[in-house]
């Protein structure tokens, strides 16, 4: 029988135990309810004597009498003494009374019953002690590993189910190649790196490498996560991380794959109080493992992570984790290909172009797209449609960046205007100034926490931002701001958001990009290294006041340039405002084709000078 007959088997003897208890219940519920009341000898012959008894039945197996009386229907029961049934006979015949006698001795059911909470012990003392058996003693299955080991029979993860991440792929094919032909390294004097580092944000596709590494190897793949080594007990997850390599090592060659390892791997000796962690030694005991005085010949480890910062330097050394794989998000191309992957099972129209909605979807990770097309077909669903049209990716990329439409949200004449102003100078200053993104789309439809937003993406992929893109893209953040002073000098609070995020990008400006002409290329607040702290805690300043002041100074002049750009732009182009308002209040949404048979007649100009001197050419 195997362990899942086994399984099976162990909810019915649950059942039957169950049964069992409850049917005893019952039989001493019974019992109790149903039985006599108990008087002395001494008593039932004075009943007797009196006349009170009309009914009795003599038990001789128990040497008792249990009778009934004339004024209660009530059974009562009586003792007397061995040998005295003879003489008990007469004084109930003398006295006319009912008799009946019970001769026979207790039958099989009577015995069942008395003996069946002694049986249903044992029977639940053996399964115990068979369950034990079975499973070990569970107390000191503590210290035993919990990774499960990949069963190649079921459906496997390939190379070809992973899309955009095609260096990392290049640096894990070499591990599967060393693994199935070892020979081939070996006859140069290479050495297959012991570790292998996935480092990357969040739903780049770490994991899934890895299980593409466990579906392409024909050797055991052991996965398991960081946060399971630790637990409640001293001394487990060392225990655990031991049990782990000794199964690698007993199956080798073998792959363990460890998830999120910064649970178990982060910097030593930086916790608050300074006494000995657990975590701590579930760590060396790790570091041991990985390269110590035994030889693991033939086990690789692999892990993913996305703090590596906070990773203790001892684990990152040659020798260890030899090689770090970094998957970064997906570039243009590699967007395409993920949602060609994550949309061929989907029944797609077609106009559906991956190739646009890749370009729409700027610094977007593989889960983010799977999300995305599900988004889409949940849409297509709500409408009862067979296919997922382009429009209901377009809805979904709206939804996931701002956020579900918000239709009972009833916005009053005055509000829609606002917006439309707001929404309005955003698009037009980013459409005079040159560096900034072209603008992609306008709505005034609420989604999300946004009663309207402006789309701007890049033509292609970025990597580097200069200081004259940063310049306009403040510019263009204060538009809405702007646009409002302008119309209604009245601003209102739909400029938060904006005002956060130009405030933050002249701060990094400022303090980590060196563009303050003033301050110079200097980082000013490192970040500390106690990756124990909060953030807020962990920031120190490593600059005066003075400074500091300097600093809100140069802060606040780039949002005052930023400010008088885009009021200088509006002012210069109003009239276009005043007829993408007229637009927008009509459409509510605006796309990039709209918007430039709008602007038209708007060419781009040129910022010169600062401050007071701030020009437009």
């Amino acid at each position: 029988m195997d362990n899942k007959e086994k399984k099976k088997n162990k909810p019915f003897l649950l059942y039957v135990a169950l049964g069992l208890l409850i049917f005893i219940g019952v039989q001493q519920y019974n019992q109790t309810i149903n039985a006599p009341t108990d008087v002395t000898f001494s008593d039932f012959q004075e009943l007797i004597n009196n006349g009170k008894v009309y009914e009795a039945t003599i038990k001789e197996q128990s040497n008792t009498v249990e009778f009934k009386t004339v004024a209660e229907d009530e059974i009562y029961r009586t003792e007397y003494p061995e040998g005295f049934e003879g003489e008990i006979f007469q004084l109930l015949v003398d006295q006319n009374i009912v008799l009946t006698t019970d001769t026979e001795p207790a039958g099989f059911q009577e015995y069942f019953i008395a003996f069946l909470p002694w049986i249903f012990i044992a029977g639940f003392m053996f399964f115990m002690f068979s369950q034990a058996r079975s499973n070990g003693n569970q107390v000191m299955q503590f210290g035993k590993s919990k990774a499960k080991e990949i069963d190649h029979k079921l459906p496997k993860v390939t190379f070809k189910d992973v899309a955009g991440a095609e260096e990392a792929k290049e640096e894990l094919e070499e591990i599967k190649e060393f693994l199935k032909s070892p020979e081939k390294f070996n006859k140069l004097g290479a050495k297959i790196p012991k570790g292998v580092l996935l480092v990357g944000p969040p739903g780049t596709g770490k994991t899934l490498l890895a299980r593409a590494v466990a579906g392409e190897s024909d050797v055991p793949f052991y996965s398991i996560s960081g946060s399971d080594f630790v637990e409640m007990f001293v001394g487990v997850g060392a225990s655990r991380v031991r049990d782990l390599f000794k199964k690698a090592k007993d199956s080798s060659p073998s792959i363990i794959f460890i998830d999120e390892i910064d649970a178990v791997g982060r910097m030593r000796g930086a916790g608050l109080g300074g006494g000995h962690d657990e975590r701590e030694q579930t760590l060396n005991q790790l570091l041991v493992e990985m390269d110590g005085f035994e030889s693991n010949q033939g086990v690789i480890l692999m892990a993913a992570t996305n703090r590596p910062d906070v990773l203790d330097p001892a684990l990152l050394r040659p020798g260890r984790f030899d090689r770090q794989v970094i998957v970064d998000r997906p570039d243009l191309n590699g967007r395409t290909e993920i949602l060609k992957v994550h949309g061929k099972d989907k029944p797609l129209s077609k106009n559906v172009n991956f190739k646009t909605v890749a370009k729409q979807t700027p610094g977007f990770t593989g889960a983010d797209l799977a999300n995305l097309l599900n988004e889409a077909a949940l849409l297509a669903a709500r409408k009862d449609k067979k296919t997922i049209s382009n429009k209901d990716i377009e809805n979904s990329i709206d939804r996931v960046l701002a956020g579900p439409e918000k239709k009972s949200q009833l916005l009053s004449e005055d509000e829609k205007l606002i917006i439309a102003y707001h929404e309005t100078g955003h698009a037009l200053v980013g459409w005079a100034l040159p560096n900034a993104d072209p603008i992609h789309k306008v709505t005034i439809i609420p989604r999300g926490r946004a009663l309207g937003y402006t789309q701007a993406l890049p033509e292609g992929e970025k990597y580097l931002t200069s200081k004259a893109e940063l310049k306009d893209r403040l510019a263009m953040l204060m538009g809405g701001r702007v646009a409002e002073e302008i119309i209604f000098a009245d601003p209102t609070t739909g400029a938060s958001n904006d005002i956060e995020k130009a405030t933050e990008i002249a701060r990094r400006m400022v303090m980590e990009f060196g563009m303050s002409d003033k301050l110079g290329p200097m980082l000013y607040g490192k970040g500390s290294n106690e990756v124990f702290l909060g953030r807020d805690y962990g920031r120190q300043q490593d600059y005066s006041d003075e400074v500091a002041s300097s600093i809100d100074e140069e802060v606040k002049n780039l949002l005052s340039d930023a400010h008088i750009i885009a009021a200088k732009i509006l002012k210069k182009f109003k009239k276009q405002m005043e007829t993408m308002v007229k637009v927008l209040i009509e459409k509510e949404t605006i796309d990039k084709d709209e918007v430039a048979k709008i602007f038209s007649s708007i060419k781009k100009v040129k910022v010169q000078g600062t401050g007071r001197n701030l020009k437009l050419a």
